[in-house]
């Protein structure tokens, strides 16, 4: 058996769904838009790929809760890393 969702619970729904959209999009622009900056920047500066790498165990997860996760974070840092040796 499903449940049907109240009309006014569809349209509480729809701005929070219309939240996480806009948050994806905007990740991903700034994803984009850092990126080819790094990409950029260590083309002329190499060393700034091992400056980074070496920062990561700096890089921790900010969440108060148990979602958690510094190595997480720091896995994707390792991948952006990882693409920009690929890169430059």
């Amino acid at each position: 058996m499903t449940e049907e969702t109240s009309p006014s619970a569809a349209a509480a729904a729809a701005p929070a769904a219309s939240a996480i959209v806009d948050a994806r999009r905007r990740e991903m622009a700034v994803e984009h838009l850092l990126f080819g900056t790094l990409r950029f920047v260590a083309h002329r500066h190499p060393e700034l790929i091992a400056e980074l790498e070496g920062s990561l165990s700096h890089l921790w997860d900010k969440a108060d809760d148990d979602t958690r996760d510094d190595e997480a974070v720091r896995t994707i840092a390792r991948r952006f890393i990882k693409s920009l040796r690929v890169e430059s």
